[in-house]
């Protein structure tokens, strides 16, 4: 019997990593997203909340790497060996934990060695990236995960691919997720080259507010007390957004972004001194998504302005004279900026 899941919509006062976790399943290409902050604030409930707000996708029957049907040209090498109309079945879209302690064979999978022992037969035992495929890929403290961990985790994620030689074994299979990160700053900072390849990172603060707090427990409380019934009161909600999420995807494709646009974010981010490239085009993939959620055909300075915080913070660079956070920094820009753009 599978556990109750917290309901995404009855979460209270995590709406920045609600929108960017939203924004993350509409368009996967966006990057993954970081959550850093307090402990006990609720990060991996958010997590598997969204996962099970999802709806369930089609996957290739009997595939250990949950093939889509529909993607031929995105198949295991298994799938690709097999003849005629292959049979599907409908899964959850997965969500698989990286313990701290995973080893590199765990997490890329390795020699099957009971096979190899009692058949004599060289085969792969798929690892967490196998089973992640199509779905998330949750770590809880990212910051203290091993170095080499973190290389071979950032190539996956670039490529879609995992590719394993080992052993006597040469094996590719499909690797495309979700990368969702969280820590506690205090137990360490992330690396700065894996900082930058989360497309969106969120500061998860302790609610300060009374109002916040009780609202939070009192629906907690509830929960746990009589999970059923707390689940079927926010039924209608959850299937309100999951019909929005849906609608989001679907209209991904046709949202425009018109070259105004744009020049806004790379304004933004020359205002901001962001490294590279890599701020703007996450902050156009995220507006578009956003667009797509809020039902809009064409992305505006209301999206840009709405996913800014999550697209640009975690790229600043320190400034030792300016003691404001990146919040602030990005805040302070995108009104310099964007309301130069609206006047003009």
């Amino acid at each position: 019997m599978s556990r109750a899941v917290f309901p995404f919509a009855a979460i209270v006062g995590q709406d920045a990593l609600k929108r960017a976790l939203m924004i993350a399943a509409i368009d996967p290409a966006v990057g993954g997203v970081l959550a850093f902050g307090d402990r006990g604030t609720g990060k991996s409930t958010t997590v598997r909340a969204l996962a099970a707000l999802l709806p369930p996708m089609k996957a290739v029957k009997e595939c250990r790497y949950q093939c889509d049907p529909d993607a031929p040209d995105r198949f295991c090498e298994e799938c690709r060996a097999r003849t005629g109309r292959l049979p599907t079945v409908s899964i959850a879209p997965p969500v698989v934990d990286l313990p701290l302690g995973a080893t590199e064979d765990r997490v890329v999978g390795a020699l099957d060695f009971e096979r190899a022992l009692t058949q004599a037969v060289k085969a792969f035992e798929p690892g967490l990236l196998a089973r992640a495929n199509r779905g998330f890929l949750y770590i809880d403290e990212a910051n203290l995960l091993e170095d080499h961990l973190v290389d071979l985790l950032l190539d996956v994620a670039a490529s879609g691919e995992n590719v394993v030689e080992r052993e006597g074994l040469s094996v590719r299979h499909p690797a495309r997720f979700v990368l969702i990160g969280s820590g506690n700053p205090e137990e360490g900072e992330l690396r700065p080259q894996m900082l930058d390849r989360f497309g969106l990172a969120v500061e998860v603060r302790t609610p300060t507010d009374l109002p916040t707090r009780v609202e939070v427990i009192r629906r907690r409380d509830s929960f746990d007390r009589d999970p059923d019934a707390f689940l079927a009161g926010w039924a209608k909600a959850e299937a309100k957004l999951r019909r929005q999420l849906v609608a989001a995807r679907a209209r991904l494709a046709a949202v425009v972004v018109e070259d105004a646009m744009l020049e806004a974010a790379a304004r933004l981010c020359i205002a901001l001194g962001t490294d590279g490239l890599r701020g703007e085009l996450t902050l156009i993939r995220a507006g578009r998504a956003q667009a797509a959620l809020d039902g809009a055909s064409a992305v505006s300075l209301a999206e840009l302005r709405a996913v800014a915080p999550l697209a640009l913070g975690h790229r600043l660079r320190r400034n030792p004279l300016d003691e404001a956070g990146s919040a602030t920094r990005v805040a302070r820009a995108v009104s310099e900026v964007f309301g130069a753009e609206a006047l003009g």
